[in-house]
């Protein structure tokens, strides 16, 4: 014959007891299904999680005055408006770089700055401020 499986119920008051337990840091989740022999591995946290006081901490409350809501949304759109600048200038950079480009094939002439040109390289002859001839 099959053996019968065992189902156990646990009464409101005993689930609200473990349940105080744990939240006072009394137990341990996995100490309290060993002492009250509680064989369901999500059972505690089952009850935790409708019976228990920690869904209150995840709620984000805010507390604002009036004028402060709209100084938020007045920020909010003074950045949308910066971000939009921005974005338009540049697209405004790359159209001038392209056109310099442009320009400088037609003519044949190279117009943007050296801007490393030789500053690394110092001429043997040229001795620093301080140095007594090595390098």
């Amino acid at each position: 014959m099959k053996q019968q499986r065992i189902v156990r119920r646990y009464s409101v008051a005993f689930k609200q007891k473990v349940v105080s337990e744990i939240e006072a840091g009394t137990l341990t989740i996995a100490h309290a299904q060993k002492l009250y022999d509680i064989r369901g591995r999500g059972s505690i946290y089952y009850w935790l999680r409708h019976m228990g006081k920690a869904h209150l901490l995840n709620h984000i409350v805010r507390i604002q005055m009036a004028d402060e809501t709209s100084k938020l949304k007045q920020l909010e759109k003074e950045k949308q408006r910066l971000e939009s600048a921005l974005a338009q200038a540049h697209l405004k950079i790359l159209t001038l770089e392209a056109t310099l480009e442009v320009l400088e094939e037609q003519a044949g002439v190279s117009a943007k700055k050296k801007t490393d040109a030789g500053l690394s390289k110092l001429p043997s002859d040229v001795k620093l401020e301080g140095s007594n001839g090595s390098r």
